[in-house]
């Protein structure tokens, strides 16, 4: 074995580690991520592979993704669009590790005493500013010959929505689940638009970071075999299971079935990589890189909806080749599918 210079070996000894931190925020295909903390079951799998890994729920939702982006976590759930904007726009280059579900329908808009999209021309609309609830009023003003300029967006911390929805004042928000049918259950609320009229396009993924997977694969590893056994539980509405998902999303389970039928979980891995390995997700990226643009958030000074590279699992790139900070790699998602963890 040859020698290591000692600046090298310094480096090597600091890029491999045994422990590991992930954080999450409460939404119906994050909530596994929990369940794996409290279970059990991180720890059995991190156990395999001699490391440890904590799993740590943040309550708002855009902060997890400021910690993880300022180096706080190894790893994140997030959409494909808020990793764009906020650690890829920002130089930190992270690696979708687990694709796990996309809303089909767990995202939408909701009026207070109107029925119709086209009723929000004029409205003040509260939603959480630049997240996929923003994208999501784009494209439903897009298909109905609108745009932002016909309406007044008011930035709502998810953690707020319930509360400012309640007062007369709001009357149009964009949300999700479970905060989404909470406020749809409210008297005189109409959903008006969902997801599930773009289909695909609002990815969950748990995000991590890609020098970090790299130096230490037994963290992807551990990670991704966590995932798959739950999901294994909740394809085969394993009981406690499922009570403990929906205690912790504040509904029963009747309600968190409801959330689950709205969104398109990937149950199986070989149906992740299938949706990852898709000839669509560039294209979706392409769309939600130029929303991304045309708000000004796709990085600081980016001169163009291609500023960010974003790699697929086929080798062909989005975007500037020369500054990929956002990969879609199936390969521990196959790993799964193939039994090899």
């Amino acid at each position: 074995m040859m020698a290591l210079p000692a600046a090298q070996m310094s480096t090597a000894a600091a890029e491999t580690k045994s422990e590991f931190k992930v954080c999450w925020s409460i939404y119906v295909g994050w909530m596994p991520w929990g369940y794996l903390q409290d279970s059990g079951i991180m720890k059995k799998w991190a156990d395999k592979y001699d490391i440890s890994v904590d799993i740590v729920q943040i309550n708002d939702y855009v902060e997890s993704i400021n910690q993880y982006t300022a180096g706080g976590y190894d790893g994140c759930s997030m959409t494909n669009m808020d990793a764009l904007s906020i650690p890829a726009g920002g130089g930190v280059d992270t690696t979708a590790l687990i694709v796990g579900d996309f809303s089909n329908g767990n995202d939408g808009i909701v009026l207070k005493d109107k029925a119709a999209l086209a009723d929000i021309k004029g409205q003040n609309v509260n939603l959480v500013e630049l997240s996929v609830s923003h994208y999501l009023l784009a494209r439903a003003l897009e298909g109905a010959g609108m745009s932002e300029r016909d309406v007044t967006v008011v930035n709502t911390s998810d953690a707020d929505m319930v509360a400012a929805y309640s007062t007369p004042d709001v009357t149009s928000v964009v949300t999700w689940n479970p905060l989404l049918s909470e406020i749809e259950a409210m008297p005189g609320s109409t959903k008006v638009f969902d997801s599930s009229k773009i289909p695909g396009e609002i990815i969950d993924v748990m995000m991590v970071n890609t020098e970090t997977l790299a130096d230490n694969p037994d963290f992807g590893k551990a990670l991704t075999g966590a995932w798959y056994e739950v999901m294994g539980l909740l394809a085969a509405e394993d009981a406690t299971a499922l009570e403990a998902m929906a205690t912790a999303s504040g509904t029963d389970v009747a309600g968190f079935k409801a959330q689950l039928a709205t969104t398109k979980m990937f149950y199986t891995p070989a149906d992740a990589v299938a949706f990852t390995q898709d000839a669509q997700l560039p294209l979706t990226t392409k769309f939600v890189a130029e929303f991304l643009f045309d708000k000004g958030i796709l990085g600081e000074g980016a001169p163009s909806p291609e500023f960010v590279g974003v790699a697929f699992p086929d080798g062909s790139i989005y975007g500037d080749a020369q500054n990929v900070k956002l990969r879609f790699d199936a390969t521990y998602m196959q790993m799964a599918a193939d039994g090899a963890l």
